[in-house]
């Protein structure tokens, strides 16, 4: 049996990018700001600027996000 490592799995990506989508859950059809997605996570999760960014970069290539002017809204 592989047993896996990782420390810290609440900063992983998957993760944030699950809290990110629940954030997108909460007001369905309507696009948020990153900015305000961004702080609310800060001060929940304590998350750097570089993960989130990530993050929403990874579920924009998934196809979960699109992103446009500065707003972020579900795919699904």
């Amino acid at each position: 049996m592989i047993l896996n490592k990782d420390v810290r799995p609440d900063r992983k990506i998957y993760y944030i990018g699950s809290l990110i989508i629940e954030k997108l859950m909460v007001n369905p059809g309507q696009s948020v700001d990153y900015l305000s997605i961004y702080e609310g996570l800060r001060k929940e999760e304590n998350i750097t600027s570089e993960i989130f960014f990530l993050t929403l970069d990874w579920l924009f290539l998934l196809g979960a996000i699109k992103l446009e002017e500065g707003v972020v809204s579900k795919c699904f």
